[in-house]
Formats: C-alpha cells, sequence, structure tokens
C-alpha cells in the first residue's frame, strides 16, 4: 500500500522561528546603522571645530595680530553649527613669540573641549 505525501511547506513553528531569527538580525542591522550614523555626526562637529581653531590661528597671523596675554572668549558658526572658542595666550620665553591655545567646545557642553589647538605667534609687522 502507497502512504500519501503529507503537505509540503513549512509548519507555523517553523515560520515562527524564521521570524524571530530574522527580527533579532534586522535589530542588529539597525543599531549597527544607528552607531554609524552618530559617529558621522561626532566626526563632523569635531572637523567643523578644527576648523574655527585654525581659522582663530590663521586670522592672527594674516592680520600680524601680536595679542597680549590673556583668555578670550568667543563664538563662531561653521556649517549651521554654533561653536563657542576660548583662546589663552600666554608669554614665551622669546619676547617676540606668543603662545596661544584654541580650545573649541558646544555651547551645551563647555566643559569638553572638541579641539584644543596650540600655536605660536611671531611679532614680525
Amino acid at each position: 500500500m502507497k502512504l500519501k505525501a503529507l503537505s509540503k511547506g513549512f509548519t507555523l513553528l517553523e515560520s515562527l522561528v524564521a521570524l524571530a531569527i530574522l527580527a533579532i538580525a534586522l535589530a542588529a542591522v539597525m543599531r549597527a546603522t544607528g552607531a554609524g550614523t552618530n559617529n558621522a555626526d561626532a566626526m563632523r562637529m569635531r572637523v567643523m571645530a578644527d576648523w574655527v581653531a585654525q581659522n582663530r590661528l590663521a586670522q592672527h597671523a594674516a592680520l600680524c595680530d601680536f595679542p597680549p596675554p590673556g583668555i578670550q572668549n568667543g563664538e563662531e558658526t561653521q556649517a549651521g553649527m554654533r561653536l563657542m572658542w576660548k583662546e589663552e595666550v600666554s608669554v614665551t620665553p622669546n619676547p617676540s613669540f606668543r603662545r596661544i591655545e584654541v580650545s573649541v567646545y558646544t555651547p551645551e557642553d563647555k566643559e569638553y573641549s572638541l579641539r584644543r589647538l596650540i600655536g605660536f605667534l611671531v611679532q614680525q609687522c
């Protein structure tokens, strides 16, 4: 006697297990995508902060500025982002040089510096 073949296909339990595995895999992909997006935003913010710091030093050099020792604060907008900067000007053993340390941070977190750049200016003009 010949047995009739059972219906072919997946059972409900097999389908649910497959969907559970798929859901876990997609959740991992979404998490990785979100982390990549957050890292890209943070990198963009750091690049803009670097530009602000370099602009501050370049501005002093271009204007032949020789600032007195002290601290100056200000803000600048780069690519639609508002960034705060702080310059600390100090003397060096050579009176013709000034050391300038530029720190750039966001208005929301003034304790965490996105970029810190140190440069020297010479009195030449």
